[in-house]
Protein backbone atom coordinates (compact mmCIF):
# COMPACT_ATOMS: atom_id res chain seq x y z
CA UNK A 1 0.00 0.00 0.00
CA UNK A 2 0.93 3.71 -0.92
CA UNK A 3 2.05 5.49 1.91
CA UNK A 4 2.40 9.52 1.63
CA UNK A 5 3.45 12.05 4.12
CA UNK A 6 1.24 13.12 7.16
CA UNK A 7 2.61 14.98 9.88
CA UNK A 8 0.37 15.63 13.17
CA UNK A 9 0.58 18.70 14.55
CA UNK A 10 -0.86 19.66 17.64
CA UNK A 11 -0.98 23.30 18.96
CA UNK A 12 -0.84 24.81 22.14
CA UNK A 13 -1.85 28.59 23.30
CA UNK A 14 -0.83 31.25 21.42
CA UNK A 15 2.37 32.52 22.56
CA UNK A 16 3.67 36.01 23.16
CA UNK A 17 6.80 35.93 20.80
CA UNK A 18 9.90 37.86 22.29
CA UNK A 19 11.80 39.67 20.42
CA UNK A 20 15.29 38.29 21.26
CA UNK A 21 18.32 38.83 19.71
CA UNK A 22 21.50 36.34 20.08
CA UNK A 23 23.92 37.67 22.40
CA UNK A 24 27.12 38.83 20.45
CA UNK A 25 29.16 36.97 23.41
CA UNK A 26 31.46 34.30 22.05
CA UNK A 27 31.89 31.13 23.64
CA UNK A 28 35.92 29.48 23.99
CA UNK A 29 37.08 27.44 21.82
CA UNK A 30 35.32 23.87 21.21
CA UNK A 31 32.03 22.67 21.89
CA UNK A 32 30.95 22.20 25.39
CA UNK A 33 27.49 20.00 26.15
CA UNK A 34 26.15 23.05 28.55
CA UNK A 35 24.55 21.22 32.09
CA UNK A 36 20.82 21.47 32.60
CA UNK A 37 21.20 24.58 34.69
CA UNK A 38 21.83 26.33 31.91
CA UNK A 39 18.90 25.90 29.94
CA UNK A 40 16.94 28.42 31.44
CA UNK A 41 13.35 28.63 30.09
CA UNK A 42 11.54 32.54 29.44
CA UNK A 43 8.87 33.64 31.81
CA UNK A 44 5.96 32.18 29.10
CA UNK A 45 3.93 29.82 31.23
CA UNK A 46 4.53 25.83 29.99
CA UNK A 47 0.60 26.22 28.82
CA UNK A 48 2.32 28.31 26.13
CA UNK A 49 5.07 26.56 24.29
CA UNK A 50 4.27 25.66 20.55
CA UNK A 51 4.39 22.51 18.92
CA UNK A 52 7.12 22.40 16.34
CA UNK A 53 7.37 20.43 13.02
CA UNK A 54 10.52 20.89 11.03
CA UNK A 55 10.76 18.87 7.48
CA UNK A 56 14.23 18.29 5.97
CA UNK A 57 14.38 17.40 2.50
CA UNK A 58 18.30 16.49 1.04
CA UNK A 59 19.90 18.27 -2.13
CA UNK A 60 17.40 20.56 -2.31
CA UNK A 61 17.52 23.16 -4.67
CA UNK A 62 16.31 26.60 -3.84
CA UNK A 63 14.75 26.88 -6.97
CA UNK A 64 13.04 23.32 -7.01
CA UNK A 65 9.78 24.77 -6.93
CA UNK A 66 6.84 25.98 -8.79
CA UNK A 67 6.37 29.42 -7.22
CA UNK A 68 10.06 29.68 -7.97
CA UNK A 69 9.13 29.84 -11.85
CA UNK A 70 10.33 26.41 -12.87
CA UNK A 71 9.28 25.37 -16.41
CA UNK A 72 7.82 21.84 -15.42
CA UNK A 73 7.55 21.14 -12.08
CA UNK A 74 4.54 20.91 -9.96
CA UNK A 75 5.21 21.42 -5.73
CA UNK A 76 1.32 23.12 -5.37
CA UNK A 77 1.49 22.20 -1.29
CA UNK A 78 5.23 23.84 -0.94
CA UNK A 79 3.77 27.09 -2.97
CA UNK A 80 0.62 26.77 -0.40
CA UNK A 81 3.17 26.68 2.04
CA UNK A 82 4.36 29.56 0.94
CA UNK A 83 1.70 31.40 0.37
CA UNK A 84 0.11 30.92 3.90
CA UNK A 85 3.62 31.65 5.50
CA UNK A 86 7.03 33.25 5.04
CA UNK A 87 9.40 32.50 2.26
CA UNK A 88 12.90 33.29 3.02
CA UNK A 89 13.87 33.51 -0.58
CA UNK A 90 17.82 34.57 0.24
CA UNK A 91 18.34 31.41 2.43
CA UNK A 92 21.85 29.33 2.38
CA UNK A 93 23.66 26.79 4.30
CA UNK A 94 26.78 27.71 5.66
CA UNK A 95 28.33 24.30 4.60
CA UNK A 96 26.50 22.56 1.49
CA UNK A 97 27.68 19.42 2.59
CA UNK A 98 25.00 16.52 4.64
CA UNK A 99 26.50 16.11 7.68
CA UNK A 100 28.02 19.43 8.48
CA UNK A 101 24.76 21.12 7.41
CA UNK A 102 22.53 18.99 9.67
CA UNK A 103 25.19 19.23 12.36
CA UNK A 104 24.64 23.36 12.13
CA UNK A 105 20.47 22.90 11.83
CA UNK A 106 20.90 20.62 15.19
CA UNK A 107 23.43 23.11 17.12
CA UNK A 108 23.02 26.41 15.23
CA UNK A 109 26.62 26.72 14.91
CA UNK A 110 29.23 26.60 11.79
CA UNK A 111 30.86 23.57 11.18
CA UNK A 112 34.02 25.01 12.27
CA UNK A 113 33.06 25.35 15.80
CA UNK A 114 31.14 22.09 15.76
CA UNK A 115 33.73 20.28 13.98
CA UNK A 116 31.41 18.33 12.30
CA UNK A 117 33.43 19.01 8.69
CA UNK A 118 32.61 15.74 7.10
CA UNK A 119 30.73 13.18 6.00
CA UNK A 120 32.87 10.01 7.89
CA UNK A 121 34.30 11.44 11.03
CA UNK A 122 32.31 10.68 14.45
CA UNK A 123 30.59 13.89 15.94
CA UNK A 124 32.61 15.43 18.29
CA UNK A 125 31.97 14.52 22.51
CA UNK A 126 29.95 17.02 24.00
CA UNK A 127 28.10 18.73 21.02
CA UNK A 128 24.66 20.11 22.03
CA UNK A 129 21.72 19.56 19.91
CA UNK A 130 18.74 22.22 20.31
CA UNK A 131 16.40 19.00 21.17
CA UNK A 132 18.37 18.68 24.64
CA UNK A 133 17.34 22.20 25.13
CA UNK A 134 13.54 21.32 24.35
CA UNK A 135 13.69 18.54 25.97
CA UNK A 136 14.85 19.95 28.98
CA UNK A 137 12.31 22.56 28.97
CA UNK A 138 9.31 19.62 28.76
CA UNK A 139 8.88 19.04 25.51
CA UNK A 140 8.58 15.24 23.90
CA UNK A 141 10.83 15.07 21.02
CA UNK A 142 11.32 12.79 18.29
CA UNK A 143 13.68 12.50 14.97
CA UNK A 144 12.69 10.46 12.23
CA UNK A 145 14.71 9.69 9.36
CA UNK A 146 18.27 10.61 7.86
CA UNK A 147 20.83 11.57 10.90
CA UNK A 148 23.85 10.78 8.72
CA UNK A 149 26.59 12.12 11.11
CA UNK A 150 29.12 9.95 12.66
CA UNK A 151 30.12 7.92 9.50
CA UNK A 152 27.47 5.09 9.00
CA UNK A 153 26.33 5.25 12.83
CA UNK A 154 22.51 5.14 13.06
CA UNK A 155 22.46 5.08 17.50
CA UNK A 156 20.04 7.26 19.16
CA UNK A 157 21.13 10.16 19.77
CA UNK A 158 20.61 12.71 22.61
CA UNK A 159 17.88 15.30 22.83
CA UNK A 160 15.12 12.76 21.13
CA UNK A 161 13.16 10.36 23.11
CA UNK A 162 11.76 8.75 20.27
CA UNK A 163 13.87 7.54 16.81
CA UNK A 164 13.85 6.14 13.97
CA UNK A 165 17.08 6.15 11.40
CA UNK A 166 18.78 4.22 9.03
CA UNK A 167 22.87 4.05 8.06
CA UNK A 168 24.29 6.50 6.00
CA UNK A 169 22.36 7.65 3.13
CA UNK A 170 20.02 4.76 3.73
CA UNK A 171 18.06 3.46 0.42
CA UNK A 172 14.47 4.32 -1.03
CA UNK A 173 13.86 0.59 -1.75
CA UNK A 174 14.05 -1.68 0.94
CA UNK A 175 17.64 -2.51 1.90
CA UNK A 176 19.92 -5.36 3.74
CA UNK A 177 20.22 -2.50 6.93
CA UNK A 178 16.84 -1.81 7.34
CA UNK A 179 15.90 0.82 9.76
CA UNK A 180 16.47 1.56 13.79
CA UNK A 181 13.41 2.02 15.45
CA UNK A 182 14.97 2.65 19.41
CA UNK A 183 18.05 0.77 19.11
CA UNK A 184 15.89 -2.24 17.72
CA UNK A 185 16.64 -3.71 14.29
CA UNK A 186 13.72 -3.56 11.96
CA UNK A 187 12.98 -4.02 8.24
CA UNK A 188 12.16 -1.85 5.79
CA UNK A 189 9.20 -2.41 4.44
CA UNK A 190 8.55 0.01 1.50
CA UNK A 191 9.41 3.51 -0.42
CA UNK A 192 11.63 5.63 2.03
CA UNK A 193 9.64 8.87 2.14
CA UNK A 194 6.13 7.28 3.03
CA UNK A 195 7.63 4.95 5.71
CA UNK A 196 9.10 7.61 7.88
CA UNK A 197 6.42 9.74 7.81
CA UNK A 198 4.09 6.21 9.24
CA UNK A 199 6.91 6.27 11.32
CA UNK A 200 6.45 9.76 12.62
CA UNK A 201 2.47 9.58 12.37
CA UNK A 202 2.31 6.40 14.56
CA UNK A 203 4.56 8.18 17.36
CA UNK A 204 2.37 11.07 17.05
CA UNK A 205 -0.54 9.08 17.78
CA UNK A 206 0.54 7.67 20.75
CA UNK A 207 2.49 10.36 22.75
CA UNK A 208 0.31 12.00 25.79
CA UNK A 209 -1.57 14.86 25.84
CA UNK A 210 -0.73 18.00 27.69
CA UNK A 211 3.03 18.09 26.69
CA UNK A 212 4.45 20.14 23.97
CA UNK A 213 6.50 18.24 20.86
CA UNK A 214 9.32 18.40 18.93
CA UNK A 215 8.89 16.40 15.76
CA UNK A 216 11.87 16.88 13.00
CA UNK A 217 11.15 14.65 9.87
CA UNK A 218 14.18 14.31 7.67
CA UNK A 219 13.49 12.88 4.54
CA UNK A 220 16.11 10.80 2.76
CA UNK A 221 15.09 12.60 -0.32
CA UNK A 222 16.00 13.90 -2.71
CA UNK A 223 19.51 12.26 -2.55
CA UNK A 224 21.11 10.55 -5.17
CA UNK A 225 20.91 7.92 -6.34
CA UNK A 226 17.03 9.97 -7.02
CA UNK A 227 14.19 7.01 -7.30
CA UNK A 228 10.78 8.74 -7.49
CA UNK A 229 7.93 6.55 -6.16
CA UNK A 230 6.67 3.88 -8.46
CA UNK A 231 3.46 6.18 -8.84
CA UNK A 232 5.42 9.37 -10.08
CA UNK A 233 8.25 7.91 -12.15
CA UNK A 234 7.67 9.02 -16.33
CA UNK A 235 5.83 12.13 -14.75
CA UNK A 236 8.44 14.13 -16.48
CA UNK A 237 9.58 12.02 -19.22
CA UNK A 238 11.45 14.10 -21.92
CA UNK A 239 11.12 17.53 -20.26
CA UNK A 240 14.50 19.86 -21.25
CA UNK A 241 16.80 20.19 -18.12
CA UNK A 242 17.04 23.82 -17.67
CA UNK A 243 20.51 24.68 -18.81
CA UNK A 244 22.37 28.02 -16.51
CA UNK A 245 24.29 30.02 -19.18
CA UNK A 246 27.67 28.81 -17.01
CA UNK A 247 27.39 25.31 -17.89
CA UNK A 248 29.31 25.42 -21.04
CA UNK A 249 33.25 26.61 -20.78
CA UNK A 250 33.92 30.05 -19.76
CA UNK A 251 35.42 32.47 -22.53
CA UNK A 252 38.44 33.58 -20.96
CA UNK A 253 37.21 37.12 -20.11
CA UNK A 254 34.99 35.11 -17.12
CA UNK A 255 38.62 34.60 -15.45
CA UNK A 256 37.38 31.36 -13.46
CA UNK A 257 39.63 29.49 -11.19
CA UNK A 258 41.95 26.73 -12.91
CA UNK A 259 39.94 24.06 -10.18
CA UNK A 260 36.78 24.60 -11.31
CA UNK A 261 37.40 24.21 -14.76
CA UNK A 262 39.39 21.46 -14.31
CA UNK A 263 36.52 20.04 -11.62
CA UNK A 264 34.72 19.66 -15.05
CA UNK A 265 36.35 17.09 -15.95
CA UNK A 266 36.12 14.94 -12.70
CA UNK A 267 33.32 12.83 -10.38
CA UNK A 268 31.27 16.17 -9.80
CA UNK A 269 31.40 17.50 -13.26
CA UNK A 270 29.51 17.30 -16.71
CA UNK A 271 32.12 15.69 -18.62
CA UNK A 272 32.81 12.75 -16.38
CA UNK A 273 29.66 12.78 -13.63
CA UNK A 274 30.06 10.06 -11.11
CA UNK A 275 33.03 8.42 -13.15
CA UNK A 276 30.08 7.62 -15.13
CA UNK A 277 28.43 8.25 -19.04
CA UNK A 278 25.68 9.57 -17.07
CA UNK A 279 22.67 11.68 -18.70
CA UNK A 280 22.52 14.49 -16.53
CA UNK A 281 18.79 15.56 -18.12
CA UNK A 282 17.62 12.59 -17.44
CA UNK A 283 19.23 12.57 -13.77
CA UNK A 284 17.44 15.60 -13.47
CA UNK A 285 14.42 14.13 -14.35
CA UNK A 286 14.59 11.90 -12.02
CA UNK A 287 15.54 14.10 -9.29
CA UNK A 288 11.88 16.52 -10.12
CA UNK A 289 9.92 13.13 -9.63
CA UNK A 290 11.65 12.07 -6.72
CA UNK A 291 10.49 15.68 -5.22
CA UNK A 292 6.74 14.84 -5.73
CA UNK A 293 6.40 12.51 -3.05
CA UNK A 294 7.90 15.11 -0.66
CA UNK A 295 5.71 17.72 -2.19
CA UNK A 296 2.24 15.14 -1.85
CA UNK A 297 3.33 14.51 1.61
CA UNK A 298 3.14 18.01 2.87
CA UNK A 299 -0.19 18.60 0.85
CA UNK A 300 -1.57 15.71 3.96
CA UNK A 301 0.49 17.35 6.73
CA UNK A 302 -2.09 21.38 5.85
CA UNK A 303 -4.92 19.16 5.57
CA UNK A 304 -4.61 17.00 8.57
CA UNK A 305 -3.60 20.36 10.14
CA UNK A 306 -6.87 22.24 8.90
CA UNK A 307 -8.90 19.26 9.88
CA UNK A 308 -7.92 19.53 13.70
CA UNK A 309 -7.94 22.98 13.89
CA UNK A 310 -4.57 23.57 14.22
CA UNK A 311 -3.33 25.19 11.09
CA UNK A 312 -3.29 29.09 12.31
CA UNK A 313 -1.56 28.04 15.96
CA UNK A 314 1.49 24.92 14.99
CA UNK A 315 5.11 25.93 13.73
CA UNK A 316 6.05 24.43 10.65
CA UNK A 317 9.49 24.81 9.03
CA UNK A 318 10.55 23.33 5.57
CA UNK A 319 14.20 23.60 4.43
CA UNK A 320 16.71 21.64 2.52
CA UNK A 321 20.08 20.89 3.86
CA UNK A 322 22.28 21.66 0.67
CA UNK A 323 21.48 22.76 -2.94
CA UNK A 324 22.35 20.72 -5.54
CA UNK A 325 24.04 22.52 -8.94
CA UNK A 326 22.89 20.80 -12.64
CA UNK A 327 25.65 22.24 -14.37
CA UNK A 328 26.30 25.46 -12.89
CA UNK A 329 30.21 26.12 -13.81
CA UNK A 330 30.00 22.91 -15.40
CA UNK A 331 29.55 21.02 -12.17
CA UNK A 332 27.28 18.77 -10.46
CA UNK A 333 26.74 18.04 -6.92
CA UNK A 334 27.41 20.49 -3.95
CA UNK A 335 30.38 21.59 -1.78
CA UNK A 336 31.23 25.02 -3.82
CA UNK A 337 30.59 28.44 -2.86
CA UNK A 338 28.13 29.03 -5.71
CA UNK A 339 24.35 30.08 -5.21
CA UNK A 340 23.01 26.65 -6.86
CA UNK A 341 24.62 24.87 -4.22
CA UNK A 342 24.48 26.64 -0.59
CA UNK A 343 21.49 28.25 -1.48
CA UNK A 344 18.40 26.34 -0.42
CA UNK A 345 13.97 27.03 0.12
CA UNK A 346 13.18 27.72 3.32
CA UNK A 347 9.59 28.22 4.63
CA UNK A 348 7.77 28.78 7.92
CA UNK A 349 4.40 28.35 8.47
CA UNK A 350 2.78 29.89 11.60
CA UNK A 351 -0.55 32.00 11.10
CA UNK A 352 -0.53 33.07 14.36
CA UNK A 353 2.61 34.18 14.28
CA UNK A 354 3.33 35.28 10.28
CA UNK A 355 1.57 37.48 8.11
CA UNK A 356 0.79 35.16 5.24
CA UNK A 357 2.19 35.65 1.74
CA UNK A 358 5.01 37.63 3.64
CA UNK A 359 8.97 37.25 1.23
CA UNK A 360 11.55 38.44 3.06
CA UNK A 361 14.64 39.47 1.16
CA UNK A 362 17.62 39.00 4.15
CA UNK A 363 20.55 36.77 3.84
CA UNK A 364 19.27 33.85 6.64
CA UNK A 365 20.83 30.45 7.02
CA UNK A 366 20.79 26.95 8.58
CA UNK A 367 22.36 28.38 11.99
CA UNK A 368 19.25 30.23 12.50
CA UNK A 369 16.85 27.62 12.98
CA UNK A 370 18.00 26.67 16.53
CA UNK A 371 17.91 29.57 18.07
CA UNK A 372 14.23 29.96 16.66
CA UNK A 373 13.01 26.97 17.54
CA UNK A 374 14.15 27.45 20.90
CA UNK A 375 12.95 30.96 21.23
CA UNK A 376 9.87 29.51 19.96
CA UNK A 377 9.61 26.96 23.21
CA UNK A 378 10.55 29.72 25.67
CA UNK A 379 13.84 28.75 26.18
CA UNK A 380 17.25 30.96 26.12
CA UNK A 381 19.58 30.89 23.17
CA UNK A 382 22.99 30.33 24.61
CA UNK A 383 25.79 32.02 23.63
CA UNK A 384 27.64 29.02 22.12
CA UNK A 385 25.22 29.09 18.93
CA UNK A 386 26.16 31.63 15.93
CA UNK A 387 22.72 32.03 14.34
CA UNK A 388 19.95 34.30 15.34
CA UNK A 389 16.04 33.56 16.29
CA UNK A 390 14.40 34.33 13.03
CA UNK A 391 10.71 35.26 14.76
CA UNK A 392 11.63 38.79 15.21
CA UNK A 393 12.62 39.04 11.29
CA UNK A 394 9.80 37.25 10.31
CA UNK A 395 7.31 39.53 12.31
CA UNK A 396 8.43 42.68 11.58
CA UNK A 397 11.13 42.88 7.72
CA UNK A 398 12.72 46.00 8.93
CA UNK A 399 14.33 44.13 12.19
CA UNK A 400 18.30 45.37 12.13
CA UNK A 401 19.73 41.95 10.88
CA UNK A 402 23.64 40.54 9.79
CA UNK A 403 25.19 42.28 7.39
CA UNK A 404 26.97 39.16 6.04
CA UNK A 405 26.99 35.61 6.20
CA UNK A 406 29.85 33.00 6.19
CA UNK A 407 30.22 30.06 4.24
CA UNK A 408 33.38 27.25 4.50
CA UNK A 409 34.15 24.00 3.24
CA UNK A 410 37.12 22.18 4.41
CA UNK A 411 38.56 19.71 1.20
CA UNK A 412 37.52 16.42 1.64
CA UNK A 413 40.42 13.50 0.58
CA UNK A 414 37.15 11.49 -0.97
CA UNK A 415 36.47 13.92 -3.18
CA UNK A 416 40.18 16.04 -3.86
CA UNK A 417 38.80 17.92 -6.61
CA UNK A 418 37.17 20.58 -4.39
CA UNK A 419 39.44 22.66 -2.28
CA UNK A 420 39.22 24.38 0.54
CA UNK A 421 37.04 27.71 0.93
CA UNK A 422 35.35 30.46 2.97
CA UNK A 423 32.84 32.72 1.16
CA UNK A 424 31.47 35.87 2.55
CA UNK A 425 27.77 36.32 0.82
CA UNK A 426 26.11 39.53 1.36
CA UNK A 427 23.01 41.20 -0.36
CA UNK A 428 24.78 41.72 -2.83
CA UNK A 429 28.46 40.69 -3.33
CA UNK A 430 30.20 37.12 -3.08
CA UNK A 431 33.65 36.71 -2.36
CA UNK A 432 35.41 33.85 -2.41
CA UNK A 433 39.06 33.34 -0.63
CA UNK A 434 40.38 30.09 -1.44
CA UNK A 435 43.04 28.28 0.97
CA UNK A 436 45.55 25.65 -0.23
CA UNK A 437 45.72 26.22 -3.69
CA UNK A 438 47.44 28.25 -6.19
CA UNK A 439 44.51 29.81 -7.85
CA UNK A 440 42.59 32.97 -8.57
CA UNK A 441 39.33 33.67 -5.73
CA UNK A 442 36.47 34.92 -6.95
CA UNK A 443 33.90 38.12 -6.38
CA UNK A 444 30.30 38.67 -7.78
CA UNK A 445 28.34 41.36 -8.28
CA UNK A 446 25.02 39.09 -7.84
CA UNK A 447 22.59 42.32 -7.99
CA UNK A 448 24.00 42.36 -11.51
CA UNK A 449 25.54 38.94 -12.51
CA UNK A 450 23.22 36.68 -10.21
CA UNK A 451 24.45 33.18 -12.30
CA UNK A 452 28.05 33.75 -11.04
CA UNK A 453 29.35 34.15 -14.61
CA UNK A 454 32.11 36.89 -14.70
CA UNK A 455 34.96 36.96 -11.77
CA UNK A 456 35.54 40.51 -10.67
CA UNK A 457 38.18 39.67 -8.25
CA UNK A 458 41.06 40.45 -10.40
CA UNK A 459 39.16 42.87 -12.75
CA UNK A 460 40.30 46.64 -12.43
CA UNK A 461 37.67 48.78 -9.67
CA UNK A 462 37.04 45.89 -7.50
CA UNK A 463 40.11 45.51 -5.35
CA UNK A 464 38.65 47.44 -2.53
CA UNK A 465 35.29 45.92 -2.36
CA UNK A 466 37.94 42.46 -1.95
CA UNK A 467 39.97 44.41 0.70
CA UNK A 468 36.86 44.99 2.66
CA UNK A 469 35.03 41.42 2.49
CA UNK A 470 38.17 40.13 2.79
CA UNK A 471 38.49 41.71 5.80
CA UNK A 472 34.74 41.24 7.25
CA UNK A 473 35.18 37.39 6.32
CA UNK A 474 37.81 37.36 8.88
CA UNK A 475 36.32 39.46 11.44
CA UNK A 476 33.65 36.93 11.21
CA UNK A 477 35.97 33.74 11.78
CA UNK A 478 37.79 35.43 14.51
CA UNK A 479 34.51 35.72 16.46
CA UNK A 480 33.68 32.41 15.78
CA UNK A 481 36.96 30.70 17.17
CA UNK A 482 37.57 29.95 13.47
CA UNK A 483 40.71 30.51 12.20
CA UNK A 484 42.13 27.28 12.33
CA UNK A 485 41.83 24.42 9.24
CA UNK A 486 39.92 21.24 11.29
CA UNK A 487 42.14 18.08 10.32
CA UNK A 488 40.76 14.69 10.57
CA UNK A 489 42.35 10.76 9.98
CA UNK A 490 41.48 9.68 6.34
CA UNK A 491 38.17 7.50 5.87
CA UNK A 492 36.56 6.39 3.01
CA UNK A 493 37.98 5.63 -0.47
CA UNK A 494 39.03 8.21 -2.79
CA UNK A 495 37.32 9.86 -6.24
CA UNK A 496 40.02 11.32 -8.27
CA UNK A 497 39.86 10.43 -12.06
CA UNK A 498 39.39 11.82 -14.71
CA UNK A 499 37.95 11.56 -18.14
CA UNK A 500 40.47 10.12 -20.90
CA UNK A 501 40.29 12.24 -23.72
CA UNK A 502 38.40 14.90 -21.86
CA UNK A 503 39.28 18.95 -21.42
CA UNK A 504 42.75 19.51 -20.70
CA UNK A 505 43.88 20.97 -17.77
CA UNK A 506 43.71 24.57 -16.90
CA UNK A 507 45.87 27.01 -17.41
CA UNK A 508 46.51 29.99 -15.30
CA UNK A 509 44.39 33.33 -16.58
CA UNK A 510 46.54 35.65 -18.65
CA UNK A 511 47.93 38.31 -16.00
CA UNK A 512 49.62 35.91 -14.01
CA UNK A 513 51.94 35.71 -16.96
CA UNK A 514 55.11 38.31 -16.18
CA UNK A 515 58.06 39.36 -17.85
CA UNK A 516 60.63 38.28 -15.43
CA UNK A 517 62.21 41.21 -13.38
CA UNK A 518 66.27 41.62 -12.61
CA UNK A 519 67.87 39.54 -10.01
CA UNK A 520 68.16 40.90 -6.64
CA UNK A 521 70.51 43.92 -6.56
CA UNK A 522 71.33 44.35 -10.35
CA UNK A 523 70.63 47.65 -11.81
CA UNK A 524 67.17 48.12 -13.56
Amino acid sequence: MTRTIRLALAGGIAATVLALVVSPEWARPGVMRLPPAAVQASQAPRSAARNIVIVVTDDHRYDAMGMMGHPFLETPHLDSLAKNGVHLRNAFVTTALCSPSRASILTGQYAHRHRVVDNNNPIPPGTTFFAEYLQRAGYDTAFVGKWHMGGESDDPQPGFSHWVSFRGQGTYLPGKNGLNVNGRRVPQKGYITDELTDYAMEWLAQRPAGRPFLLMLSHKAVHSEFIPAERHRGRYAGKALPSPPTMKPPPPGWHKPMWTQNQRNSWHGMEFPYHSDLDVAEYYRRYAETLLAVDESLGRVLGWLRERNLFDSTLVLYLGDNGFMFGEQGLIDKRASYEASMRIPFLLQCPELFKPGTVLPQVVANIDIAPTLLEVAGVKVPATMDGRSLLPLAGGPDTPWRDALLYEYYWERNFPHTPTQHALRTDRYKYIRYHGIWDSDELYDLANDPHEAENLARRPGHAQTVRDLNRRLFEILAQTDGLYIPLYPDRGGVSNLRRAGGSRAADFPADYYVAPRPPPGQAQ
